[in-house]
């Protein structure tokens, strides 16, 4: 099936790229672009199909059933870990240094490789200390 390029799917794409250290649920995002007249079921259709294209990734906050979404089609995001305050729930991305160094030692140490683009380490951010 064909992808066509709207002009919701557009608007979104922008709003997920310029929002891409957060997680955010849908009833946000949709919330955010209604004055850009995106259609909840146009964020709904399109998240769907970013997630498919590995644009986007689905997880579940902590102790909750609430679906977040965050964009990772960036280049930061594919090559680092992400590290994620358990309090506020704002996302870091590690830096380059840091991360090579712990997923070679995780790789040497224990002979496991870690998939960089899926990982995200929990804790709490030094604002929330």
């Amino acid at each position: 099936m064909a992808k066509y390029s709207t002009r919701q799917r557009d608007i979104l794409l922008s709003y997920l790229e310029a929002h891409a250290d957060e997680q955010m649920s849908i009833q946000k995002i949709a919330s955010d672009l209604e004055e850009q007249k995106v259609s909840s079921s146009a964020v709904y259709r399109n998240l769907f199909e970013l997630e498919k294209e590995n644009r986007v990734k689905r997880c579940i906050r902590d102790n909750s059933r609430e679906v977040l979404y965050q964009y990772i089609d960036l280049p930061e995001c594919r090559s680092s870990l992400h590290l994620m305050c358990r309090v506020c729930g704002r996302m870091f991305h590690l830096e380059p240094e840091q991360t090579n160094k712990l997923v070679e030692h995780v790789e040497k140490a224990q002979g496991f490789v870690i998939d960089k683009s899926e990982t995200i380490l929990y804790g709490v951010c030094k604002d929330c200390r």
